[in-house]
């Protein structure tokens, strides 16, 4: 009782350190909070425990470590999981992240994106709570909610709970894209739902639990802490950046539209600093006057395609995303235009030759789109192909919204 007690008094200062400053009590009242800024929400109910963390660069108080501040509030924290990127944000995309103890902190770090992907029995053995708080971007070729199923998976199947700390998805506006045919099933693609899902990470575990999702249709007991003032419309900043290569909050807009070009012949920015807002290739010299360079760089894209190339296409840098907000659906046009542009079509959607680890069909999770684009099919008759599963899609999405 003496810890909890200390415990929330601690909870009421750190509350008030992390209040912003602001002359209008309205505007406070309407901040968008997170569900890791909450901490009286939680910190009583993690006292005492021993907890563990899947968590990154984006799992932040403020501009403090939710792990740091954990610590500082006397909390047990015996490990913390690291996903893609790793723990601290800094391996690049699909690179192996190994174990490790983290250097500011001293604590343990188990990478469940190298030689293993769900925490093992031994890895909980020692653990009475589980946390999550990953920053997501409402895209299913994203992969934080997959390491949070198989997270729910291993929470189960060892009776441990799982405490996810919810935070907005910067594209809950956009419900769009082809629901995943299960025979394109992936590492970037697992479950049924769009390529833009529409879900905050509490909401698509609701519906992972609910649908029967897990492996064995297994249920992990959750609690969840909601983001409060929030709703899906809203407009989200993030404050610290997702990934490597989503380094802007206009990435984060257009990714769920650009990171189609990751299964095409073309170059989407990756070797400069602004990927996913650029989309390029030698071969349009002559049809676009707008060029770049890609190079290698450290932590984003070593050996990038086209490197010390010069790429010409599209320049997405000042594109007006409030037109995506306002039609809520992703952009096609860019990847049709392209391909009627490109010199060479049969290398179009040629991933061999682009050394990308995904195909069309595997990011879009669709067998029909790559015929539809070299058919010159209009916008309508693709989206067409996409009910009436998209449809029903969003039916079933409105069982477990937690947000208006």
């Amino acid at each position: 009782m003496k810890l909890i007690s200390s415990l929330l008094l601690l909870v009421l200062m750190h509350s008030a350190c992390h209040r912003p400053a602001s002359n209008s009590i309205d505007a406070t009242a309407n901040r968008i909070i997170t569900g890791a800024e909450q901490t009286n929400e939680y910190l009583p109910y993690l006292a005492n425990k021993r907890v563990a963390l899947l968590a990154n660069q984006t799992t932040i108080i403020g501009k403090r470590h939710l792990v740091d501040s954990l610590q500082s509030l006397g909390i047990n924290i015996v490990k913390v999981f690291g996903p893609e990127h790793g723990f601290r944000g800094n391996a690049s995309a699909g690179a192996h992240v190994a174990d490790e103890r983290d250097s500011a902190t001293g604590i343990p770090v188990i990478s469940l994106y190298g030689r293993k992907n769900k925490p093992s029995k031994d890895d909980l053995a020692d653990v009475d709570i589980v946390v999550y708080d990953l920053q997501d971007v409402g895209c299913r070729f994203y992969t934080n909610i997959n390491a949070l199923s198989r997270l729910m998976e291993a929470c189960h199947e060892y009776d441990k709970e799982l405490l996810i700390l919810d935070r907005p998805n910067p594209n809950g506006y956009l419900i769009d894209g082809p629901i995943l045919d299960m025979k394109y099933k992936s590492g970037i693609g697992m479950f049924p739902i769009p390529m833009s899902h529409g879900l905050t990470v509490a909401e698509f575990a609701l519906m992972a639990n609910g649908e029967g999702w897990l492996t064995n249709k297994v249920q992990c007991k959750l609690k969840i802490v909601k983001v409060a003032n929030y709703d899906h419309d809203m407009t989200y900043v993030l404050p610290v950046s997702p990934s490597p290569n989503l380094n802007t909050q206009q990435a984060i807009m257009l990714y769920p539209s650009t990171c189609l070009f990751e299964g095409t012949y073309l170059n989407h920015g990756r070797g400069t600093y602004f990927p996913f807002t650029v989309i390029g290739s030698p071969e349009l010299k002559g049809k676009y006057s707008f060029s770049y360079i890609p190079v290698g760089i450290k932590g984003m894209a070593e050996t990038p395609l086209f490197m010390n190339e010069v790429c010409y296409g599209l320049d997405l840098r000042n594109y007006d995303v409030n037109i995506l907000r306002r039609k809520k659906q992703v952009n096609l046009e860019w990847i049709m235009e392209l391909y009627k542009a490109s010199p060479y079509k049969e290398k179009f959607f040629d991933t061999k030759l682009s050394r990308q680890m995904n195909s069309i069909e595997v990011l879009t999770g669709s067998g029909q789109f790559r015929q539809q684009i070299m058919e010159g099919k209009s916008e309508a008759e693709i989206r067409a192909s996409w009910e009436p599963g998209l449809s029903e899609y969003k039916v079933m999405r409105k069982k477990y919204l937690l947000y208006p």
